[in-house]
């Protein structure tokens, strides 16, 4: 079956799109100290602004999830000066902000962060709150100068300095780090403006629970564990179908002694850890897919998925008389869509030419490319399948507060040689 418009116009169809973007925009925070780029409102009339308030710090890290609170402790052992800026007014409030029903994809035993361990049962699964209550402990308990409710503008650099703008107040830092990871701004394709008004759509990042959608039947797009976990929630209420390419999964059942015991060990601390990395083949050829597609399905089978009544469909791939074409050129008569299509890292308020022509950060290990002493950490497949993952967060920022260290190290050498040249110059 062709595809075959409404003929929606232009203008209506881009105004609508816009509409989507908009509504996106309002969950680019949807992960971990993710930040938005607000610019400051221009005074009106006699106002005045604030006097610009200035700040000298050694290390800059952007964002308090579970990237930013592993770099700060590695920081924080090595005695170096830094501080953390986190958008949000409280430490863990975006796994709050996620839907009702959310337990973490890996078991408790991989979902601590170094130096403390999960405070749960090791088998069991945590849920939203759960984690987000742990951060904020993480946080307080290892004293990490964590700064909420700051939302970052910009980074710029200015000489050999790197400028972090927060409203009226100014980071001047040698080093930063964007901990804000790969989950900030939504991916919705653009033909999703064309579907019909009456049908009920959102990003994933958007869903809390099976209440304010229109009775009928619900289209998640995108089979991956977020698409595959909530059509699960939704499955108790509504016909639920499931379009995209299935992502794998792992072949045994996640609750089974067997499995819990030594096959997800094996594939978190040896697979995802070390055998999936940007420097084994292996690696290298499984990234692009994982970059595309997301991981294998770890909690939810496809067994699991047909026992609820969830109907699986091929990829979405347009609008057909406002109703969404799937490529076999099915069309499916919904009440509501979901897109469970990812995320972008969402990092454009980092004002340099850092970004190939994919938008994703020129980076080795989270040490960004022609930036001296900028550094990424918890992007996707940063070094491994486990970048992403909580029990990969230590060694990722491990690696980077190594990096900056070696760097603080080599510029006190550099200086200390500086000054004994000018002493020795002086006494003759």
């Amino acid at each position: 079956m062709k595809p075959h418009g409404r003929g929606v116009g232009i203008t209506e169809t881009r105004a609508r799109a816009g509409a989507l973007l908009e509504q996106g925009a309002a969950f680019m925070h949807l992960e971990a100290g993710a930040l938005l780029a607000t610019g400051s409102q221009a005074p009106t009339g006699d106002e005045k602004r604030p006097a610009l308030r200035e700040e000298h710090v050694d290390v800059v890290v952007i964002g308090a999830g579970q990237n930013g609170l592993s770099v700060g402790y590695h920081l924080a052992r090595k005695g170096v000066n830094f501080v953390i800026l986190e958008a949000r007014e409280r430490v863990g409030d975006i796994w709050r902000s996620r839907w009702d029903s959310l337990r973490l994809f890996t078991p408790a035993r991989f979902d601590g962060l170094i130096g403390m361990p999960f405070p749960a049962a090791r088998y069991s699964f945590p849920t939203k709150d759960e984690m987000a209550d742990y951060l904020e402990a993480y946080a307080k308990k290892f004293s990490l100068p964590v700064r909420t409710g700051v939302k970052v503008d910009e980074v710029t650099r200015s000489g050999d300095r790197y400028i972090v703008t927060s409203g009226r107040t100014r980071y001047v830092a040698n080093h930063v780090v964007a901990a804000a990871s790969s989950y900030q701004k939504p991916k919705i394709p653009d033909f999703a403006a064309s579907l019909d008004p009456s049908i009920r759509q959102f990003h994933s990042g958007a869903y809390k629970n099976p209440s304010p959608l229109n009775a009928g039947s619900v289209l998640l797009v995108g089979a991956s564990n977020s698409g595959a976990e909530i059509a699960m929630d939704l499955a108790r209420t509504h016909q639920v179908w499931l379009a995209g390419r299935h992502p794998g999964n792992i072949p045994v059942a996640y609750n089974g002694y067997f499995a819990m015991r030594l096959v997800l060990p094996i594939v978190f601390r040896i697979v995802f850890h070390r055998l999936l990395t940007v420097d084994t083949p292996m690696g290298r050829k499984a990234k692009p897919g994982q970059l595309a597609h997301g991981l294998p399905l770890i909690r939810v089978k496809p067994s699991d998925l047909d026992a609820a009544g969830v109907r699986r469909v091929s990829r979405v791939a347009g609008v057909s008389d406002g109703k969404p074409l799937l490529d076999d050129g099915q069309v499916l008569d919904v009440s509501n869509v979901i897109w469970c299509t990812g995320f972008r890292a969402g990092l454009d308020w980092i004002k340099l030419p850092i970004f190939d022509e994919n938008g994703r950060v020129k980076q080795y290990r989270g040490t960004v490319e022609g930036e001296p002493g900028l550094y990424v950490c918890g992007l996707h497949f940063q070094h491994s399948t486990s970048s992403t993952m909580i029990h990969g967060a230590a060694r990722d920022a491990g690696y980077v507060a190594d990096k900056i260290a070696e760097r603080m190290r080599a510029a006190t050498s550099y200086s200390q040689e500086r000054i004994r040249a000018g002493l020795s110059g002086a006494g003759r």
